[in-house]
């Protein structure tokens, strides 16, 4: 995505949160014409229950607002690989991805990629094609996707017990964007992009809601991009 076109995305974002974007049923700012729905806690299940989850000593939530080369889950990874380097086990460690804005299709599977071309909408490259990705580069590696090999992605993370969620608002917000520029229902394409959440990965109100709540639960704040 260009900078003007990224600007104009960014901007409408913006005003659909002016709007009060939490409330159902408001229009978005501009020319977007889709509506957001307000969040339903019984197809995404109870996130503050999934934050009851937290656990251990050392406790991290990574602010992941933007795809940055991979970062809201390269250094997820580094706080793991650091800490069990220091004497810490993954037993007592819990590190938490924020995935919001602009890092939305990291929560996502391939399928929702391909047809979205969210690597196109989001400017994520696909580093083994030198073009943009038709799938998830973070979830399960391959081979030129992270800086180093033994980088691990989100399966084997969560696996070790790191936590991943994914904004609602933006799905909403992006997913009408999406819509709009297909020619499709805004009310489908959002069901879609929830329905291709990744196992494991709660969906929660906002990505700026979460961060509040995993402070709340002792967790300490770092920017990831």
């Amino acid at each position: 995505m260009k900078s003007d076109q990224l600007n104009a995305t960014r901007r409408d974002f913006l005003g659909a949160m002016f709007l009060g974007a939490a409330a159902s049923g408001l229009a978005f700012a501009g020319p977007l014409e889709s509506k957001i729905s307000a969040f339903d806690p019984k197809s995404s299940g109870d996130p503050d229950k999934w934050f009851d989850k937290i656990k251990g000593s050392h406790r991290v939530v990574f602010d992941g607002s933007t795809p940055h080369h991979n970062f809201p889950v390269i250094w997820n990874w580094a706080w793991y690989y650091t800490n069990n380097g220091s004497g810490s086990s993954d037993d007592d460690l819990t590190g938490m991805t924020v995935l919001r804005h602009d890092a939305i299709p990291f929560a996502m599977k391939d399928e929702a990629w391909e047809k979205y071309k969210l690597g196109e909408m989001f400017d994520i490259k696909d580093n083994s094609k030198k073009a943009a990705a038709l799938r998830n580069v973070v979830y399960e590696p391959r081979e030129g996707d992270m800086p180093m090999p033994v980088i691990e992605g989100i399966k084997k993370l969560q696996d070790r017990g790191a936590m991943f969620c994914v904004c609602d608002l933006a799905l909403n917000v992006y997913s009408g964007m999406a819509a709009q520029k297909m020619g499709m229902d805004a009310t489908v394409v959002y069901e879609e992009w929830k329905a291709a959440v990744l196992p494991g990965i709660q969906v929660v109100p906002s990505g700026v809601w979460a961060l509040t709540r995993a402070q709340e639960h002792g967790c300490s704040y770092i920017f990831a991009g």
